[in-house]
Formats: structure tokens, sequence, C-alpha cells
């Protein structure tokens, strides 16, 4: 692996953390969080008109044609600004999986608007099992005329509640093996028989529950394949994995910055807190595993863009950056004290980011049997 960034990918980095600090200081943070829409329009506004939503299409289909390295770099400023709103669902769940699988008509329906900031997309994948598992998916569409009909409940859905289209999966047909009968819709996010429930996240996330009651929809919607679904799914919920560690990322450098900022000024016994062995030591502890997260991350996003097989570094940075996340934000607490668990300040935000990206897209223990898979079958 030799990564070396580009001029162009250098100035994403600086000017998406320069604009986040600029136009998204923590007021407006909480304010988003506590809100019902769970983001800024004037922000959501800005960020297009920078080219964030286009970043990542072709030229052909509106966007600026980005490499996913490029990306992940922006997703670790988002991510150390701890922002919320439907951009990960709507470029990473809902943009990248219409790119991979949608029809050249859809493309260029879609694309585009996604690219300007004038669409919203999710991803309606996982149920009550909360797995991402084919087996778990029961959500079903039976074909009738020129329709299916989506029957079923989702759980965890994000921004669904603003969404213009829905990529759901459903089950159209049952086979021998789970992954069989596995198909994706676009479904409009307005259509008759959609109910929407807000559920309460430890985030505060804007994540929803979806009961889709025998909702029509036309058969120029399905997303790929026909009954093979599962493959394309896959493909998408790795990226959208690494994705999510990207974030953690970002995340983990500006708990790091904070703990050490704080230590350097906080004086006990005659001296700053950071001259202390013990603390010193903690932040140390905190870069190593923040150094594991980058470089495991960069990894995985650079065999993406080299087009190798990256199912298993994927899965080995999921499960690092969920332990290690947790691990630095547990030793940042320990060096800011009692002020850091006050919700005035922005430790309580990074926590609870990190506990939802710990289960998105999979927990520790479900990408290291990925892993294991991988190496006993190896040979």
């Amino acid at each position: 692996m030799d990564i070396k960034f580009t001029e162009e990918q250098q100035l994403i980095r600086k000017s998406a953390r320069q604009f986040l600090m600029d136009k998204c200081p923590s007021s407006l943070l909480r304010e988003m969080v506590e809100g019902t829409k769970g983001y800024s329009d004037e922000l959501w506004r800005q960020m297009a008109e920078l080219g964030w939503m286009a970043l990542i299409f072709p030229e052909e289909f509106g966007g600026t044609g980005g490499n996913f390295m490029e990306l992940i770099l922006l997703l670790e400023e988002m991510g150390r600004a701890c922002l919320p709103g439907p951009f990960f669902s709507t470029v990473v769940l809902g943009g990248l999986t219409i790119l991979e699988a949608g029809t050249k008509q859809q493309k260029q329906e879609l694309l585009p608007k996604i690219a300007k900031g004038e669409l919203i997309a999710t991803l309606a994948i996982t149920e009550s099992e909360s797995d991402y598992d084919p087996s778990s998916i029961t959500v079903t569409a039976k074909a009738k005329g020129e329709s299916f009909i989506v029957h079923g409940t989702k759980l965890f859905v994000p921004n669904a509640h603003v969404a213009d289209y829905l990529l759901c999966v459903a089950r159209t047909e049952k086979g021998k093996d789970p992954e069989d009968g596995i198909t994706l819709f676009v479904i409009d996010g307005k259509a008759e028989g959609i109910k929407y429930t807000l559920l309460n996240t430890m985030a505060k996330d804007k994540q929803y529950e979806i009961f889709f009651n025998k909702v029509r929809v036309p058969k120029e919607n399905v997303l790929g394949e026909l009954n093979k679904g599962w493959g394309l799914l896959k493909k998408i919920l790795q990226k959208a994995a690494l994705a999510k560690c990207a974030e953690m990322v970002g995340g983990g450098q500006q708990v790091l910055d904070m703990a050490v900022s704080y230590a350097k000024k906080r004086v006990q016994f005659g001296k700053p807190i950071g001259s202390f062995q013990a603390i010193q030591h903690h932040c140390s502890n905190m870069l190593v595993d923040l150094d594991g997260c980058r470089w495991v991350t960069y990894k995985g996003a650079w065999m993406i863009d080299e087009d190798i097989p990256y199912e298993k570094e994927v899965s080995i940075a999921k499960a690092w950056c969920n332990d290690a996340f947790r691990r630095i934000v547990a030793l940042g607490h320990q060096v800011i004290g009692g002020v850091g668990y006050c919700e005035d300040h922005d430790m309580p935000l990074y926590f609870r980011m990190g506990r939802m990206a710990e289960i998105t897209f999979g927990d520790s223990d479900f990408h290291r049997e990925i892993v294991a898979k991988q190496l006993f079958s190896a040979g």
C-alpha cells in the first residue's frame, strides 16, 4: 500500500475542516440534534454548493468524478465535527447503490439530483433481528400485474422522514439459500401505505421504523437484478462500514485534541495535568488507537479504489475501529474528568456517536466472523 495524498485530496480535507469549523459550531450541532428535522437546510445547501454530494459520482451523472478515498477524507472531517444529517444515507447508502446497480435511466434521473443536493435518499434493510444477514429479511414484495406489493416493517432507517426515496430490501422469492430471492426497490418516500415512527436512540439521531402496508411499487423501480440483490447489498454494506470507520477516525481525532488541549490548560498541584505521566500515557494510548483506526481505514479505501478484493480488510477496519473508538472516548473522559460528562460539553456527543457507529453495519463480533471465515477458507 502506497498512500500519497494529492494536492486536491489535501485541499478537500483542509477546506472541509475549515468549513465545518466556521459553519457548524456546537450550538448549531445541538440545535440539529434536538430538532425534528435533524439537519439544517442552509448547511445542506452550502454543502451541495461546495460539491460534497457530487464528489463520488461520475461527471456524466452530475458528479465531479472523485474516488472512494476522497469520500473517506470528507467523511473523516464530518465525523470530526460530529455532523448529523442525511449526507451518509443519501450519498453512501443511496447514491452508491444506485450508481452500482441502477439502470441508465435510474442513474440519469436520480444521481444528478443527489449531486445537486435536491434529493435525499436512504436504505431500509434491518428488521426485528437487527442483523445484516439475508435470513433476517422478511419484508415481502409480491408481483401483481405491472407492480410489486411491498409489505412488512423495517427498523433503524436513517432520515426516512425527509427521504424522497427509500431503497428497500425485500424478499421476492423463497429459495433454499437465504441469499436467493432478495431484491432492492426504489420507493417514493411519500407513497401511499407508508407509516413512519421515530425511534428513541442513544445518539438522538433520526432513525425510523417504517411500516410498508401493501405499498404498490412499479416494476421499473426494481434496482439491480430481480431475486439477486444480496450480492449487491453485501458490497454496499462493506463500503458503508468503511465509511462509518472514517467518521470514527474523525471523531477520535477530535476527542484526542480536546483531551490534549484540556490537559495542557488544567492545573492541579501547581502544574498542568498534562505534565503527569498517567495523563501522558492516556493520551499516548489514544493516539496509538487512533493511528491504527486511520491506517486500516485508509488501506480499505485504497483497496476499493485499486479494485483489489477488500472484504476481509474492511471487516478488520470495522472491528478495530469499533473497539478502538470506545477506548479513545473512555480515555478522553478519564483525562477531562467530570466536566466531560456534562451535557453542555462536547464529549457526550462523541460518546453517543461512537456507540451508534459501533453497531451500525456490523459490530466487532460480526466482522470478526467475516475475517475468520476468510482465514479458514483460504487454501
